[in-house]
């Protein structure tokens, strides 16, 4: 598929994030509440790499894009999530999974990254640099571009159930490092889903897509400081979503400096 301009204008994504905050979090836990991290609590080690794959069903070089993200994620140490997009949907099939916040979220990585424009396939290395989403190379390379680059600006966190809610423990700064304020995203993922497409460039092809995001929604400001975060599991989940993911990323669509997943 050929890469057509598309517009730069965007809604900016941190817009109500006070309102959406105070709808999904639970009562802030005094020190005396908060439970001390389980030993198999998530995230003790920080992934080497987030890749944000930017894909859609009615693009025909998407498939093998899709394929690749899945070797990806059989390393346990990458975090890979699959935000589908709906502007290739004039082209003859509406993309069942997709949502316009995608889309608006990558548009402001063309701007950021100054692309100047949104194509698929597209991966996003750690929130710091973009590739061709089906070239195996040019990932490695940004993994390990991104890995090093990254490396002092890391913030542990630590992401698990307790009772009937999951809470998020970010640490601090390191001492050497001048922290930005950053956004902590929960990104609600369900593992696997098979379309079967009946238009389009991929009319006729049933397509596997692993870890798409089904919700992507700041649930807190990181400054620096160590924080926890306790949020109500049915007041997150959806009945097919299956896994969670946290993200801490400086501003909003900038580096991505700390991560962890949680499973059932």
């Amino acid at each position: 598929m050929q890469i057509r301009p598309m517009s730069k204008a965007t809604r900016p994504l941190l817009v109500g994030l006070s309102f959406i905050v105070g709808a999904l979090l639970a009562p802030a836990l005094t020190v005396a509440e908060t439970p001390s991290p389980p030993a198999n609590a998530q995230g003790s080690g920080p992934p080497r790499a987030v890749i944000e794959m930017f894909t859609s069903q009615g693009c025909s070089d998407c498939p093998a894009a899709d394929a690749l993200l899945k070797r990806y994620l059989d390393q346990k140490n990458i975090v890979g999530l699959t935000l589908p997009v709906d502007y290739w949907d004039y082209l003859g099939w509406k993309d069942t999974l997709a949502g316009g916040r995608n889309a608006d979220r990558q548009r402001e990585y063309a701007e950021r990254f100054g692309i100047g424009t949104v194509y698929t396939p597209q991966a996003v290395v750690n929130g710091a640099v973009e590739v061709i989403g089906s070239r195996e190379s040019e990932i490695d390379r940004a993994i390990n571009a991104t890995e090093t680059a990254l490396a002092s600006s890391r913030v542990p966190v630590h992401f698990w159930h307790y009772g009937n809610s999951v809470i998020i423990e970010t640490g601090a700064a390191a001492h050497d490092s001048e922290p930005k304020e950053a956004t902590i995203w929960l990104a609600v993922v369900q593992k696997r889903v098979e379309v079967a497409v009946k238009g389009g460039e991929n009319k006729g092809k049933t397509l596997t897509y692993y870890n798409v995001v089904r919700e992507l929604t700041p649930v807190g400001v990181w400054n620096g400081r160590p924080a926890t975060i306790r949020l109500a599991r049915a007041d997150i989940m959806r009945p097919e979503t299956e896994e969670l993911v946290v993200l801490i990323q400086e501003a909003s669509t900038g580096p991505i400096i700390g991560a962890a997943r949680l499973g059932d």
